[in-house]
């Protein structure tokens, strides 16, 4: 388990800068329990040759290890970016407590857009949601990313 932190959205951005600095689509996710970051990561999906290696999964992943249960309730997820329906899936089957979210995705995210998953009648478990969260420095980090590689 790691440190007691008062912005665990910081943690979630560091994250997201280191992924950006491997070449990775600069996303991150922190969760936290009873205050407690208990996993941070970034998308390592290139490194890994992972589809599946999005910051949500992995931190999901590695929270999952640290208490020792597929089940991570009374979790708090942040995250950088609004999740995909990947993600989304996940954290309905982790049981999520609360997702936050710093900027919305039109184009890929399914929390507020999409196929707002945990809108669906299939959905087993619906966390509260928390978006816009730090929207401008989420957008900012993408944005000068994917301009380099323009």
């Amino acid at each position: 388990m790691s440190e007691a932190t008062d912005d665990p959205l910081q943690r979630a951005f560091e994250a997201a800068r280191a992924a950006a600095a491997r070449d990775e689509t600069p996303v991150g996710a922190a969760i936290v329990r009873e205050g407690v970051v208990i996993a941070v990561a970034g998308n390592r999906t290139r490194e890994l040759c992972d589809p599946t290696a999005h910051a949500e999964i992995l931190a999901i992943r590695a929270a999952g290890a640290a208490l020792g249960s597929e089940r991570l309730v009374g979790c708090d997820l942040y995250v950088t970016l609004e999740p995909c329906a990947m993600c989304a899936a996940a954290i309905s089957f982790a049981r999520i407590r609360r997702l936050y979210f710093a900027a919305p995705d039109p184009k890929g995210g399914a929390v507020e857009h999409g196929p707002r998953f945990f809108a669906q009648p299939t959905c087993h478990h619906a966390p509260e949601v928390y978006g816009g969260l730090r929207e401008r420095e989420a957008a900012t980090l993408l944005r000068d990313f994917f301009a380099t590689k323009r």
